[in-house]
């Protein structure tokens, strides 16, 4: 190899981290494609669910904090759940600034409808539940390591 040449070898595919991390995100949501379909959320308002479910009253703030998406992302997206009847948004009494989400009963009553879901989505990654969840923690340590507010 040349010296151009081996200047260049960091720029080729198969030595970028963000490619299989990146196909291998759009190949798992496309494997929700159908399970989602079914219960009427696409795979954004599905980790917006998620947190609700888990939590039913959050501020704005923190569930973007959450799933790690900005509130240019974020506002659109709760819109639609508030128009699909799943979730209402209101101002906070002890500080008008702060938005708050929360459930609907209609938005509850989704959660058993969902309840499946990530079995159905395990049967459909060829992982070990221990590969899974080896993966899970490097995926996490990357996202919790790197600086998010550079978005």
């Amino acid at each position: 190899m040349s010296m151009s040449e081996a200047r260049y070898e960091g720029l080729r595919l198969e030595h970028q981290l963000c490619f299989p991390l990146y196909a291998c995100s759009r190949m798992v949501i496309k494997k929700y494609r159908p399970f989602l379909d079914a219960i009427n959320l696409t795979y954004t308002q599905y980790i917006t669910m998620m947190v609700l479910w888990e939590e039913d009253c959050i501020s704005v703030r923190d569930l973007g904090n959450r799933l790690f998406l900005d509130s240019g992302t974020l506002t659109p997206l709760l819109k639609s759940l508030e128009a699909k009847g799943f979730l209402r948004r209101y101002r906070s009494q002890e500080d008008e600034r702060v938005l708050l989400v929360q459930l609907t009963e209609e938005g509850l009553a989704l959660r058993e409808a969902a309840a499946d879901v990530p079995a159905q989505i395990a049967g459909c990654i060829a992982l070990s539940p221990e590969e899974a969840q080896a993966l899970y923690g490097i995926l996490y340590k990357l996202l919790l390591g790197s600086d998010t507010t550079d978005e």
